[in-house]
């Protein structure tokens, strides 16, 4: 049994990459449609070897598919999720617009699965930021084994994530240092090339930003409220893949050894663990890849049950297109999606 599927964003770089995830882990699709704004529509994109031209989403009619990954701004999911859901699709939304919604579930599949079950009550499956999400991903096992009581992130995050833009902007200003000459910065605050910016999102009252207050909010929704969390998230001048300096604090003692048997078993990570100059993963060997990355697991002699590591994936993929594509998995395994015969 196949599915309509309706990609909404597909010109983006997360909506491509859902367009590729889709095709590469052979989810059942019987037709795909590829659904942009009036600017984009005729725009061609690619799903396996068929070439799919763009729909515009105010012609576009939601009733006539099943599924449908969104990859737009809060804002425009605010307006068409509830639409979309109403019409009697199930909508996998990456923006935050739905994340904290107590009657949407916030899902990775290895992390908090049976959530999915409440899918219903608005159509609408929330996808975790993109730092966050490979996150919960190495600490709920270890929580499992030993409760977590305290968690300190420095993010390291690729310009991916502030989308083609970001991209085009490192870019622009890498050429500029060595040949065309410094150019102003546009779509972030500072120069991003050979610099470093601790600042993404937009600052809150307490001084933290509005990202790093999304990795403890979603983290206490998807593991447990009780984990006290702080972040410091930095923008790096790396193309594509995320990464993370995770010191944690559990209740019980958790020595570096079972620690990282626990992480080898656990599902969606690999990891990769050697005291030499190479024994580690970078984002760039993460780029391209499905799993959560781990390194240098280690004891914290500075706490009475402490740990560090180094957490990285690819944040187009398992950050954003890549779980939004297993959450639709999991939906199908658990026949939560409901088709509709087309006249």
């Amino acid at each position: 049994m196949g599915y309509r599927v309706a990609v909404v964003g597909a010109t983006g770089n997360v909506g491509r990459e859902m367009l590729n995830i889709l095709e590469e882990v052979n989810f059942p699709v019987d037709e795909i449609f590829a659904i942009a704004s009036r600017n984009s529509i005729g725009v061609e994109v690619s799903f396996g070897e068929q070439i799919v031209k763009c729909q515009d989403i105010e012609q576009f009619d939601f009733s006539k598919v099943d599924v449908v990954l969104m990859s737009v701004s809060g804002a425009f999911s605010r307006e068409w999720s509830p639409k979309i859901g109403a019409a009697g699709a199930i909508v996998i939304d990456n923006s935050s617009a739905w994340r904290m919604d107590p009657d949407v579930p916030l899902i990775v599949p290895e992390v908090n699965p049976d959530d999915v079950e409440w899918a219903n009550r608005k159509n609408i499956v929330a996808n975790p930021n993109c730092s966050t999400a490979q996150l919960v991903v190495a600490l709920k096992p270890l929580h499992d084994r030993a409760k977590i009581k305290r968690v300190v992130v420095a993010t390291y995050q690729s310009v991916s994530g502030a989308g083609k833009e970001g991209m085009d902007e490192l870019w622009d200003q890498t050429k500029g240092v060595f040949v065309l000459g410094p150019s102003e910065p546009k779509k972030f605050p500072k120069q991003i090339a050979f610099n470093v910016i601790p600042y993404i999102g937009s600052f809150n009252d307490d001084g933290y930003t509005d990202e790093e207050a999304k990795m403890w909010d979603e983290t206490h929704k998807m593991i447990d409220p009780e984990i006290k969390l702080t972040v410091t998230c930095v923008r790096v001048p790396v193309m594509v893949g995320h990464s993370e300096a995770v010191n944690i604090e559990f209740h019980e003692p958790l020595d570096e050894d079972e620690a990282r048997e626990i992480l080898r078993e656990a599902p969606g990570v690999i990891v990769i663990d050697k005291r030499d100059a190479t024994g580690y993963i970078t984002p760039k060997e993460a780029q391209g890849e499905f799993p959560v990355f781990v390194s240098r697991i280690r004891k914290d002699p500075t706490v009475e049950n402490g740990l560090s590591m180094w957490v990285v994936a690819d944040n187009l993929r398992k950050g954003a297109a890549l779980n939004a594509v297993q959450i639709a998995q999991l939906l199908h395994e658990r026949g939560l999606i409901r088709t509709k015969a087309i006249a």
